[in-house]
């Protein structure tokens, strides 16, 4: 299961993109909104407690200072996956970005592009993959399908 977080209700556009994409793989989500600045006891618990409930990945998106990421983990022994949200109140995302990015050693989290919900979402597969050959063989069709998109696209620019 993948635990997918967020800070706020406004970052669920964005975050809908790994919901989807997970959806497609078949794999199971738990959607919850937890921030970093107003609820803090929340995420404390979240943080500590989400591999107890089964999650294996988290995705945490987060806009504007974008602590949500660092701070999950620095607190679970799960993989994170960061994901930049550009906020209204955002300096073109590029707070986002570097808040997510810039971990200190010993607190990774892996940072996806400025919106890029979809990736983050098919790297947890990925991640579950490797240990789950049904898992990757899913992975390696869903390549392959955008492999055949570009060779059609291609076909179809020749014409």
């Amino acid at each position: 299961m993948v635990g997918i977080i967020m800070g706020s209700t406004s970052d669920m556009p964005v975050m809908q993109a790994a919901i989807d994409i997970l959806k497609q793989f078949n794999i199971d989500t738990e959607v919850d909104i937890v921030s970093a600045h107003r609820t803090p006891d929340k995420l404390f618990d979240y943080g500590k407690n989400a591999h107890e409930r089964g999650i294996q990945v988290i995705i945490a998106g987060a806009g504007g200072a974008a602590h949500l990421p660092g701070m999950i983990a620095s607190l679970s022994p799960l993989p994170v996956i960061g994901v930049p949200v550009k906020s209204r109140n955002s300096i073109d995302g590029w707070d986002s970005v570097l808040s997510i990015l810039q971990m200190p050693g010993g607190v990774p989290v892996a940072t996806v592009a400025l919106d890029g919900a979809q990736n983050a979402g098919i790297l947890a597969a990925q991640i579950l993959g490797a240990t789950n050959k049904s898992m990757r063989d899913k992975i390696l069709q869903y390549k392959d399908g955008l492999k055949q998109k570009v060779i059609e696209g291609a076909a179809e620019v020749k014409k």
